[in-house]
């Protein structure tokens, strides 16, 4: 019997995010993007605090812990120091466009040659469900009170990729979803694109993904890509916002 689907070789230990968790979804289309272009052996992640610290239980490229907010920062040395590596800092918004945003602007107008991947969920997850600079209006939070988010204490939803298209020394930005097939489609293309884009062009990428978080989201599992239909997408339009040259 011909095998059509086998699992990711990279993907080796236990997924520890929340059921329904975009986190997961990503880190699998990461792995098969490095696994399909020969990636696998040249890759470096500099990843935040949050989240994202599960996906050290379960996937096998290398791996560099980050202060919170200094994800940037971290890749921007790694990359100099090896410059034919593939680098990507995996960050959540509260880490990339929160306390880190001034290393993400400053990685982005240098045009560092590395790929950042901002996931936002709209929340500081693993540190309680707090609001964050993407929280939406209205979005009930724990520290934001029943009412959720007031945009005249809190201000509005930060939107960080049109911020970072701004930015000259910017390669390629693009905000993508997780919400369905076809976006999950599109996400690994252009991720792909973005590697790419780094290892041949040394382009700096900013890659900005919606994804979902039903703990946060107060939703089942289930219901949560039709709470990013309604909620989320409205606010955080999607596209490519940057390119080379146009491409």
């Amino acid at each position: 019997m011909k095998a059509v689907y086998e699992k990711n070789p990279l993907l080796v230990g236990e997924n520890k995010f929340c059921p329904g968790c975009g986190h997961s979804l990503l880190n699998k289309i990461i792995a098969d993007v490095l696994v399909e272009n020969g990636w696998a052996d040249k890759t470096i992640t500099a990843l935040c605090i949050g989240c994202a610290l599960n996906v050290t239980h379960y996937v096998n490229w290398d791996l560099v812990q980050s202060p919170h907010g200094r994800a940037a920062a971290v890749a921007t040395g790694i990359k100099h120091m090896q410059k034919d590596k593939l680098v990507y800092s995996y960050q959540g918004d509260g880490d990339a466009a929160g306390i880190g945003l001034a290393e993400t602007f400053h990685a982005a107008s240098r045009g560092e040659a590395f790929t950042q991947i901002m996931v936002n969920n709209q929340i500081y997850g693993m540190t309680g469900g707090q609001s964050s600079c993407t929280t939406l209006i209205g979005q009930r939070t724990t520290t934001s009170g029943p009412a959720g988010r007031d945009p005249l204490k809190t201000g509005y939803p930060t939107k960080l990729a049109e911020i970072i298209a701004m930015v000259d020394a910017a390669g390629y930005v693009a905000r993508v979803s997780l919400h369905d097939p076809v976006h999950i489609r599109q996400t690994k293309k252009v991720l792909e694109k973005a590697f790419r884009l780094q290892l041949e062009e040394n382009k700096y990428s900013f890659i900005e993904v919606l994804a979902m978080c039903p703990t946060n989201f107060h939703v089942e599992p289930w219901d949560a890509p039709d709470y990013m239909v309604k909620n989320v997408l409205p606010v955080f339009p999607l596209g490519e916002f940057k390119t080379p040259d146009g491409r």
